[in-house]
């Protein structure tokens, strides 16, 4: 059942699983381990549509790369899925078999740990359980760059597709305007015993169960875990330690134009760098979309970001920060947009201000940087680009001259794909979270959604979510049933 905790305080004494932050993780989670037998709470910050009382609470401050943060991310009923795109392409084996260069490590796990989980991923944003990832237009494949496959889903809008069930699903309430503000750390017992809550009056109660589960993307799940002033007390997490950090995103480059000999493409095309590339220049992934423009359009795959803010920055007073929404290239332009792997990199970071927000939290500064391993990766692509371009007789690629030169600024945009602040590790010295998801020093915390990511790899992030999603389901009805002695 959806209540409004701003107008009926209703919890239950305590909860098998308490879930906080209503997006396509936190949805999916609720929905499956509801459907399992436990009782579930979904708590979820804002409420069924965009209000910038809510929207508020999600603002950060930039001492790097502008982010936009609070622009591109959706704190309400459904989370970013409410202006999601829809484009999937899944994780490779090589995502978790390669190793980044650099001195954090890639995946704990091998891919096999969620490949079974993809199917069930596809059913969940509406994916055709026969449907095969193809390949888009490329007149390049083999070698350094292969053609782009993915599947476009509807794009499914969680809260509106899961409504009925988020109300009618048996051993599941769902808060909507109800603020997790502090997570209540037990060191004797090395569990979380309750989280606390909030409306938008500071009316605040203490939500108890025996699982927790974070699911509120990752500046938001960093800043709960760094904001917990028991968690800090009992060593679990600290101001210098990894919560927060290797903060990663997909690089979105002005790589530069290109020409054409011939006839014009009819429609973009998009290609991928092969593990073959990979290898050679120990380099990151990347797609590249080669579009040639037929009119003044908004384009690539921060459309509905785009479009979304372009409604939304007149009536909320937000045009000065959002200057990436109103560049374009004019008709006939051949140009050249990108989704490039971002390595770990710990000075990456999410860490707390003193400054408090209006539910007394302490707000975010975003660190976000770009290193040289990453300009590497730019570069390498843009030049074999342009070369394989013209070896196919194709055209003539113009780069920009920051893709090759290193000693000029970027030009860049971000995606709004953010990963890696809890990130997934073998132990305690690489990561946040444990190969279960379960925070590191706790016996009941656990951790989902893109901020568990080791690497982000080339792929957009909310498919391979939905399958660690699904396994973290697994696992923790296992974990229960086992403690309870309930048979499956």
């Amino acid at each position: 059942m959806i209540k409004d905790y701003q107008a009926q305080k209703s919890l239950r004494d305590a909860y098998d699983f308490c879930i906080v932050g209503a997006g396509p993780a936190g949805i999916t989670l609720g929905l499956r381990l509801a459907a399992a037998g436990w009782s579930v709470a979904l708590v979820e910050g804002g409420g069924h549509a965009f209000d910038p009382r809510s929207q508020d609470l999600y603002k950060t401050r930039s001492s790097g790369l502008e982010l936009y943060a609070d622009e591109t991310r959706l704190r309400y009923l459904g989370g970013t899925s409410n202006h999601w795109a829809g484009r999937c392409r899944p994780f490779t084996a090589s995502d978790f078999s390669v190793q980044p260069p650099v001195d954090m490590p890639g995946w704990p796990i091998p891919y096999s740990e969620i490949e079974p989980y993809l199917p069930a991923a596809m059913a969940i944003v509406d994916l055709p359980q026969d449907g095969e990832f193809r390949a888009v237009n490329s007149t390049m494949d083999g070698g350094d760059f292969d053609a782009d496959r993915f599947l476009l889903s509807t794009p499914t809008r969680f809260a509106q597709k899961y409504a009925d069930a988020l109300d009618a699903t048996p051993g599941l309430e769902v808060f909507i305007n109800c603020n997790c503000i502090d997570l209540e750390f037990d060191k004797a017992s090395a569990s979380l015993g309750a989280i606390k809550v909030s409306d938008y009056d500071n009316h605040q109660q203490r939500l108890v169960a025996k699982n927790f589960i974070l699911a509120t993307g990752a500046i938001e799940n960093a800043r709960q875990l760094l904001n917990s002033q028991s968690l800090r007390e009992a060593g679990v997490v600290s101001p210098d330690g990894l919560v927060g950090r290797c903060f990663i995103e997909h690089l979105n480059i002005e790589m530069g134009t290109f020409i054409l000999k011939g006839e014009q493409y009819k429609e973009p095309h998009q290609y991928y760098t092969t593990d073959a590339f990979v290898a050679e220049y120990h380099a990151g992934k990347g797609n590249v979309t080669m579009t040639i423009l037929d009119q003044v359009v908004t384009y690539g795959r921060t459309a509905e970001v785009k479009q979304f803010l372009e409604n939304l920055a007149c009536e909320w007073g937000v045009a000065s920060k959002v200057d990436f929404v109103a560049k374009f290239s004019c008709p006939g332009d051949g140009v050249i947009s990108t989704m490039i792997e971002q390595y770990p990199d710990p000075q990456s970071r999410v860490s707390l201000l003193a400054e408090k927000d209006a539910l007394g939290m302490a707000k975010v500064n975003v660190h976000w940087v770009v290193n040289e391993a990453d300009r590497h990766t730019i570069k390498c692509i843009g030049a074999e680009l342009a070369k394989q371009f013209a070896d196919a007789e194709m055209g003539f690629v113009k780069l920009n001259d920051f893709v090759y030169d290193s000693s000029v600024p970027l030009k860049i945009s971000p995606h709004a794909h953010h990963m890696g602040t809890t990130r997934m590790a073998a132990s305690a010295d690489f990561g946040v979270v444990d190969t279960d998801c379960k925070v590191f020093g706790t016996h009941n915390l656990y951790v989902a959604g893109s901020s568990i990511f080791a690497t982000g790899g080339a792929s957009n992030p909310t498919m391979p979510l939905l399958q660690f999603a699904l396994r973290l389901v697994d696992h923790l009805d296992q974990k229960m049933r086992a403690a309870s002695g309930r048979v499956a």
